[in-house]
Parts: C-alpha cells; sequence; structure tokens
C-alpha cells in the first residue's frame, strides 16, 4: 500500500477510472505486487453487473479522502521550515543536482540558506553534493547541521556516525548515536554501537550504562545474547575493580535464564563470590547450578560429606575447595588436596597457587608448604610472587634462615618489590647479621626515577625511612645522617636551590658520606625545567601526605637530623639545612615551626661561630619580643663574640619604639660613655626615675661620673695640638673580676688580664636586670 493511501480509496479511484490497481502486500517486509483489480475483485463485479459509477460513489470517494487526509495531518511528521516560496527553487536545486550542474545546486542552496537559515533541506543536499566530490570533511558538516536542525531523523543521525568514524573522529559518533537513540530509544544497535564507541575513548561506565539497557530490552527468546552479555560485562567490571556490579550482573544473568547456566558460568560466578570473600554464596550457586553434590545443610549446618563428579571441571572442583577451606570444612578436602596435587604443577600451577594462598588466608601454613614447594620446584611457576608466598609460609612457621633464602630469591628475581627487601632486612637483623639487612634496603631508584615517577619516589622513602630506623638502632650515626640528608633533599630540592644549598658526596674522612655546602648561583647544577621540579616537588609532598610520612613526620624527621647533626659537630651543616627549610613554603608558613626553625638557626649559628648570622637571627627575635630577658642575653653573647659596631644603630631606632625598655637604656648608655657624649649617657638611665636606685643603674652612673671627672683633670696635661673629640674617645674597661673601673689612657702601660669592655655588659647582670 502507498503511504497515506488507504485500499478502498484505491478501489473508487479504479472504478472511476476503469484501470487496473497498485496493489501492495501487508506483510512485513513491504514488498509490492502490481494485480490488476478484475482478477482480485470479480466476484464484485458479478454482484455490481458491470454498472457505471453513480453520484454516491462519487460521494462515498470524497468522504474516504477526507478520512485519509485527516488522518495524515494527524500523524507526527517533521515540519518544514522552508516558505512556501523557496520550495521550487529548492527542488530545482535537486533538480541540477540529478542532471550533475553541482556548481549551480550548490549557488541554489546558499541562496536558501541566506534566506532561510532553518531549512535543514539546503543543507541535506549539500551535504549530498559534497559527498559525491569526495569531500566528506564539508560533508559532514553540513551533514551535521542538517541533522541538528531535523532530529527525528534517526537514520541520518547514524549515517553521520559513520562518515565520523571514518575520519577517525569517536567522540563526533558517539554525540551522533547519541541523537539517535533519543529519538528511537528501545534501538539494540544503537545502544550496542556507541557502548563500543564509549570503550574505545575509555569511558568504561558510560559503556556500561549502555550494555545494561541492551540487557533489559533482549527479549526472553534471546537467552543466549544474553546470557553471553552478561559474561562479558562481569569481566569487565572484574577488571575495573567493581566486583559488587560485575556479581549483581552473573547474578541476574543465572536467575533469568537458569536453563542456559553452563560450567563456564558457574566458574565465573563462583570467582567472583571468592573474590568479593563471600565463600558461602559461592558454593550455594556451585552447589545451585549444577548438582546437588554437597550433603548436610551446607549454610546453616557442619558439612557432611562432600562428593564431586568426576564431569565437574578441575576449575570449579578448587573453587569449591577454596570455599570449604574458608569455611573452615578440612576434613572433606583430603581427598580432594590429594587428587589435586597428583596433577602437574607445570599445567594447574595458578590452581595450586590460589589452594595455597586459601591456606594462609586461614593461618594453615603447615598444608600449605607443600603445595608452594612444589610450586619452586617447577620451571613455569619459578616466580616472584611464588617464592614471596613461600617465603612468607616459612616466616609464619619459624623458619627463619630458609625464610631469609627465600626472600633473597624474591630481591634478585624482583629488584623493585619493596615489603620482600623490608622484611628480608627484618629477618637478617634478627638473625645477627646486620650488614646484609643494610644491604636488603639499598636505594633502589636513579634519580632520574625518582624525579619522573611519584609511585617510585614513594618506595624510595619508605624504604630510606626503614634503613635510617636500623642505621640508627645499630649506632651509625653517620650512615643515620646520611640517609635522613638523602630523604629531606627530596623534599627540599627546590627550596635548597633557593637557599644555594647543595647536597655533595665527600670522602675527605676516608668513608663515603654525604654533606651540605653553600655554593654560588653559578656553580649550582642548572634545573633545566623549573616548573616540573615544583611539580616534583608537590609530588613528594603529597606522598608525604599519604601513609608514607605526613607532615608532621617530616618536621619530626627534619628535627631528628638537626640533632644528629649537632651531636656529630656538623653545626655548618645544621645551619644550611635550617636555610634551606625557610624556603620550603610548607614549614615557613606555619608560625610555630618559623619559630623554632629560628630558634634552631640562631643555635646552629652561634655554635658555628658564624655570629653575622647569629645576629640576623637574634635581631629579628628582638623586633617581636622586646622584654624577653634571654633574648638580651643571647643578643649580648653574639655582640661580645663578633665585635661589630652594627648593633648600636639598632639600639637606637629599637628604643625610639619602645622607650621604657630597661635593657636599651643600658645598651644605648654604654654606647654614649664610650662615644664620649656624656650627657646622653647621664641622660638615658636617669629616663627610668623608677629604676635609679637600683645598683646597677647607680654603678653605671658613677662611672659616668667618675669618667667625665678624670677627664676634665687631664684636659691641662694634653697638649694643645690634642682635639677635644680624641680626648673624649679614651676607652674604658671594667675589670670584672676586681668590680672596679679603671682609665686606661693609650700611653699607659697598665693592662688587666681580664679587662673586658664595657659594651656590652656581662650577660649575668641582664638576668638581674630585666
Amino acid at each position: 500500500m502507498e503511504e497515506g493511501v488507504s485500499v478502498s480509496v484505491q478501489k473508487a479511484f479504479a472504478s472511476m477510472m476503469g484501470e487496473g490497481l497498485v496493489d501492495m502486500d501487508e506483510d512485513d517486509n513491504g514488498d509490492e505486487e502490481w494485480r490488476d483489480i478484475g482478477e482480485e475483485d470479480g466476484a464484485d463485479d458479478e454482484v455490481n453487473g458491470g454498472a457505471e459509477i453513480t453520484p454516491g460513489d462519487v460521494f462515498a470517494l470524497e468522504m474516504e479522502l477526507n478520512r485519509e487526509n485527516k488522518k495524515m495531518m494527524k500523524e507526527r511528521r517533521p515540519r518544514s521550515k522552508l516558505p512556501r516560496a523557496l520550495r521550487g527553487l529548492m527542488g530545482e536545486a535537486n533538480i541540477r543536482y540529478a542532471r550533475g550542474e553541482k556548481d549551480d545546486a550548490i549557488l541554489m542552496c546558499m541562496e536558501i540558506i541566506r534566506q532561510a537559515p532553518l531549512a535543514y533541506e539546503p543543507f541535506s543536499t549539500l551535504a549530498m553534493i559534497y559527498e559525491d566530490q569526495g569531500d566528506m570533511e564539508k560533508a559532514l558538516q553540513f551533514g551535521l547541521i542538517a541533522a541538528h536542525l531535523n532530529p527525528s531523523d534517526c537514520e541520518e543521525w547514524v549515517k553521520l556516525a559513520d562518515m565520523s568514524l571514518e575520519q577517525d573522529n569517536i567522540k563526533q559518533a558517539i554525540i551522533c548515536y547519541t541523537k539517535a537513540i533519543k529519538y528511537d530509544q528501545s534501538n539494540v544497535r544503537y545502544l550496542w554501537e556507541r557502548s563500543s564507541l564509549y570503550e574505545q575513548v575509555g569511558e568504561h561506565k558510560q559503556a556500561m550504562d549502555g550494555y545494561r539497557r541492551i540487557l533489559s530490552l533482549l527479549p526472553p527468546t534471546d537467552g543466549e545474547h544474553f546470557m553471553q552479555l552478561s559474561r562479558d560485562m562481569a569481566k569487565s567490571y572484574y577488571e575495573s575493580n567493581e566486583l559488587p556490579s560485575a556479581i549483581g550482573v552473573m547474578e541476574e544473568a543465572l536467575m533469568r535464564h537458569p536453563e542456559l547456566v553452563t560450567h563456564e558460568c558457574v566458574n565465573m560466578a563462583a570467582e567472583l563470590y571468592v573474590a568479593n570473600h563471600q565463600y558461602s554464596k559461592a558454593l550455594e550457586v556451585i552447589n545451585t547450578c549444577l548438582y546437588k553434590y554437597v550433603e548436610g545443610d551446607t549454610f546453616h549446618g557442619p558439612i557432611l560429606e562432600v562428593g564431586v563428579p568426576d564431569d565437574i571441571p578441575v576449575d570449579i572442583r578448587v573453587k569449591l575447595m577454596v570455599c570449604l577451606i574458608h569455611q573452615h570444612v578440612f576434613k572433606p578436602l583430603d581427598p580432594m588436596l590429594t587428587s589435586l596435587m597428583e596433577q602437574s604443577p607445570e599445567e594447574l600451577g595458578d590452581l595450586y597457587l590460589d589452594v595455597a594462598e586459601a591456606f594462609m588466608d586461614e593461618g594453615e601454613y603447615t598444608s600449605a608448604l607443600p603445595l608452594l614447594s612444589a610450586l619452586v620446584c617447577s620451571e613455569r611457576y619459578n616466580l616472584a610472587v611464588v617464592w614471596l608466598r613461600h617465603a612468607e609460609c616459612l616466616k609464619a612457621l619459624g623458619h627463619a634462615e630458609v625464610a631469609a633464602r627465600s626472600y633473597t630469591k624474591v630481591v634478585e628475581m624482583a629488584p623493585l618489590h619493596l615489603e620482600a627487601r623490608l622484611a628480608l632486612a627484618t629477618l637478617q637483623q634478627q638473625l645477627g647479621q646486620p650488614d646484609r639487612a643494610l644491604e636488603a634496603l639499598e636505594p633502589m631508584h636513579d634519580p632520574d626515577t625518582l624525579a619522573q615517577d611519584s609511585a617510585a619516589a614513594q618506595q624510595e622513602l619508605k624504604l630510606l625511612l626503614h634503613r635510617s630506623t636500623l642505621l640508627r638502632s645499630q649506632g651509625r650515626t653517620e650512615d643515620y645522617i646520611d640517609t635522613l640528608l638523602t630523604m629531606l633533599s627530596m623534599l627540599l630540592k627546590v627550596a635548597m636551590v633557593r637557599a644555594q644549598v647543595c647536597l655533595i658526596a665527600s670522602t675527605s674522612s676516608g668513608c663515603k658520606h654525604v654533606c651540605l655546602i653553600k655554593v654560588s648561583r653559578s656553580k649550582l647544577s642548572e634545573i633545566e625545567d623549573q616548573e616540573h621540579c615544583l611539580c616534583v616537588m608537590i609530588c613528594i609532598s603529597v606522598v608525604g601526605k599519604t601513609s608514607v610520612l605526613s607532615r608532621e613526620d617530616w618536621w619530626k624527621l627534619l628535627l631528628c637530623c638537626l640533632t644528629a647533626l649537632c651531636e656529630e659537630q656538623r653545626f655548618g651543616e645544621a645551619e644550611l639545612l635550617v636555610d634551606s627549610s625557610l624556603e620550603f613554603y610548607s614549614f615557613y608558613d606555619d608560625r610555630t615551626k618559623r619559630e623554632e626553625l629560628e630558634y634552631l638557626g640562631l643555635s646552629a649559628a652561634f655554635l658555628d661561630r658564624n655570629f653575622r648570622k647569629a645576629y640576623d637571627y637574634i635581631r629579628l627575635m628582638l623586633m617581636g619580643s622586646v622584654e624577653r630577658a634571654q633574648l638580651w642575653n643571647v643578643f649580648n653573647q653574639v655582640t661580645l663574640h663578633s665585635q661589630d659596631v652594627r648593633h648600636h644603630r639598632f639600639c637606637l631606632r629599637l628604643m625610639l619604639k619602645n622607650p621604657e625598655s630597661h635593657a636599651l637604656c643600658i645598651l644605648n648608655g654604654h654606647t654614649s660613655l664610650v662615644s664620649g657624649t656624656f650627657k646622653h649617657a647621664l641622660g638615658t638611665p636617669s629616663q627610668h626615675r623608677d629604676n635609679c636606685f637600683l645598683p646597677l643603674f647607680q654603678f653605671h652612673l658613677g662611672v659616668i661620673y667618675g669618667f667625665y671627672q678624670v677627664v676634665l683633670e687631664l684636659l691641662p696635661v694634653f697638649s694643645v695640638q690634642t682635639s677635644r673629640t680624641q680626648i673624649y674617645n679614651v676607652p674604658l674597661y671594667i675589670d670584672i673580676n676586681a668590680q672596679a673601673t679603671a682609665l686606661l689612657l693609650p700611653e699607659s702601660s697598665v693592662h688587666s688580664e681580664h679587662a673586658a669592655p664595657i659594651h656590652p655588659s656581662p650577660p649575668h647582670y641582664w638576668g638581674r636586670c630585666c
């Protein structure tokens, strides 16, 4: 039947025209046949007697046509947005295209697009024209525009998806299939193709969602496809570590089509349950889907006996053994275990390992050892993972020496296996072989690998951490410091560059050790990609926040390293390490850690007799805490040993901000006395009237008055050429032991052995003053 025209209308036309009727077969295939009306309706002709058409027949025809038109108008058909005035031009463009006049057709389509940009017909025609010309890119672009303007055409979307795949544009093809599925949601082929494309681009979740929709659309009669797709989905979920989803798919398959369950389905379901530690359900699947060969109440009582038919595959037998082991059913296992041991480990080595690991999980190391021993003696399964299980089993049984040999074999076969190295080092230490223990903890990766692979850096940190603990327990302080500096250099790599500090290997003491040195920027090793180094630092910091070392652990490690350096009298390196740590933002942004680092830097600089650096530290501390007597005592010690006069201006500026400070009063008074400005020297202590009666203040006032009186008496003695400034700049000393003062002129030959400068005042005086 032609679209929109019913059989009754065609008969009316045929009776009116007296011609043959085009009749279409109404089967599902839509095949057309031309038949003669006279042959088909011969009985009607006899009834009507070949009479002519009456007005009633014409009226009936008109009524039928009216009903057909209304029916067609009610149907949901894509509404064209092409104006009536342009439809003739559109038809002319199609005719030109059919005649091969493609350039004229293109110009006509462009004119139509200019006047009616929302009509899809010119874009569709242009897509066909460019496709004929071989310009697939333009054909795809115009086709996409036409499809978006007429989105309900599913076949057009599928065609565009195929064109996108020809141009290796998988994402565009996925979009096209998504549009087609939107208007034909039950089309399994569209869903299948889109899910396959999702898998190609790595969108696992979207692919699995599409396959789930396919499962829901498959009819009950298509059970084979349902089971096959379910197995494929379960395997994909399992590879993606989505065990609950994989189990859900298999459970649905076993429930909907139990008559199609095969050994493969049972083995896969049991494996999924075992991987998810659901051993009771695995037993239930094996027992329910195949044969009732487990006697007794499997889930609510003890298992009495196990009998396995001969036609059951060995994979399912082993799954059954694993489930029974985890259910602590060991007695019925003896004949099954004996049957398994009779098989060659070269062929069934993976099954040997499954059973051995099940025994080890339940603490049955004695039963697991024969299986593992058979595997390590084979050629095919003489692998590092098997040796590792063998070593763990021996270690659990207390055979330390044999376990150490097995761990050594693991390290030889897999040098990057961290857990094996740590376990071997622990065993060697227990066996009284510390040197071999340290050999097991040698570095695994080179510096380039550590700079590029954060996982390798994480492993190296774990190794170095255990090595440092072992060295500390053995009392090997130098090697312990080397290990700590290596770990900290991984964290402070960029900070050390900013602080101009470098970690080098040195053999000055006869042995090779690492040390920190200060270098100029011109001699620093060039870092080609500073941003890459920052990324490495961030990766190491992220690693430090995981199970390896937290931020607080790094801080404790830094303090341990500074303590060890000071114990070994390596104060200069401790000072450099503090400088580098202050350049590390994670420590500097923490005020508590920053202040503690400054105190540590002050101590290291003072002990290293780097008084200029120590003055920089104590100066910053005093600016924040001017009333702390301890800081002033340290300040006096630093200025006393440095013999520097930079502190004079600092004290004057600080006193302007803190005029009530007693310590600043005394220090500035000393400075004025030595410079000869007695007025200022007298005025500074007298400003603190409340403390004028303190012994220390009275002592200083007496010294100033006495010195001033002596200078006035000696003025006539000097020659006329001697300037007044030279007289006032006569040095003054105090004999601390004799607790007396004396004026020592440059010409005098009397010098006290215990004389010390009056500035700064001795620290024990500051303790009483402040």
